[in-house]
């Protein structure tokens, strides 16, 4: 364990560097914000499309794998879900701590780690649970939160879900990837150097992004951030892992990969949405702030357990 905690120790270390950053003032709120629109729509963007054109449908689409890493989510969802309606909270807030309890940094943080740690067959599995957190829990906030305003489902909102997805460039950078492999579209060299000169600023700015992104959140609510994080850094992978490796028999890479997957710490879009409809921002800025420290001994733990998983 030793040695994968020091493997992934640069990764929170950027992420260090730039929490200090945001701390002292040096890169301000202002810079972080054009900073991680160049990571979110250039450089993450470039290396989806570049991962994506390299695999085929079959190798992206495993029903049981789906169907492992939904049951092991939904079950830390419902949780969530039931315990922050125990403690009377509205349908909106409980909405908001159920996404913070099941949606991990795997974006910024799980596709540049684990694709380095556990190899390129890792790609995968990682863009698909990439796309079950996008496509089905990212939709279902906001259907959640919209409908318990309004006290229906409107057409408008699945509208806007809809346009929400389209316009994501991680959504559109790996359904362009993917249909370039489907079509076998040979990449010219220019344009796969450009890629891979654009795709490697992915990594160091994206773990920057993230701490200075953090220096600007509350650390507020602190037994409620506790309770959150222990969901998403504990009960989400130990679920997942249950679904993927007992009920659904997955293979046991992929399913090492998808528990990784499920250990990473809260993503910093589920603060985005909680601040854009005002659905306790504070809790989910906590959450997040929390559950990124405590990731730092929790991940190497989980990855190097699941590396005993496949010969």
């Amino acid at each position: 364990m030793l040695a994968i905690f020091l493997e992934t120790l640069p990764f929170f270390a950027v992420i260090g560097l730039g929490y200090g950053a945001g701390a002292t003032q040096f890169f301000t709120p202002e810079a972080t914000a054009h900073l991680t629109k160049f990571v979110f729509y250039f450089a993450l963007s470039a290396m989806i499309f570049q991962f994506s054109a390299n695999l085929s449908l079959a190798q992206v689409f495993d029903l049981q794998f789906v169907l492992a890493y939904l049951a092991g989510s939904v079950a830390v969802y419902l949780l969530a879900t039931f315990i922050a309606h125990l403690r009377g909270l509205t349908t909106g807030e409980a909405a908001v701590e159920a996404q913070v309890a099941v949606i991990g940094n795997v974006g910024f943080l799980g596709i540049p780690m684990l694709v380095l740690l556990l190899g390129e067959a890792a790609i995968g599995p990682v863009m698909l649970v990439l796309a079950v957190d996008l496509i089905v829990f990212g939709s279902l906030i906001v259907i959640l939160i919209t409908g318990s305003r309004d006290g229906r489902l409107r057409i408008g909102v699945l509208r806007t879900v809809g346009l929400g997805l389209i316009k994501n460039p991680m959504i559109v950078s790996m359904a362009l990837g993917l249909l370039v492999a489907g079509f076998a579209l040979p990449i010219p060299e220019p344009a796969n150097a450009f890629l891979t000169l654009l795709g490697s600023a992915a990594t160091p700015g994206a773990l920057f992004a993230i701490g200075a992104s953090l220096a600007g959140k509350s650390a507020e609510r602190i037994v409620v951030a506790g309770w959150l994080s222990g969901c998403k850094l504990v009960l989400h992978p130990a679920a997942v892992a249950i679904a993927a490796l007992i009920i659904f028999d997955v293979d046991p890479y992929q399913a090492g990969v998808m528990i990784a997957a499920a250990a990473l710490p809260v993503a910093g879009n589920v603060y985005m949405i909680a601040q854009h409809y005002g659905v306790a921002p504070a809790r989910a800025s906590a959450a997040i702030r929390l559950s990124t420290v405590i990731s730092i001994f929790t991940v190497s733990g989980v990855i190097a357990w699941v590396t005993t998983l496949s010969p």
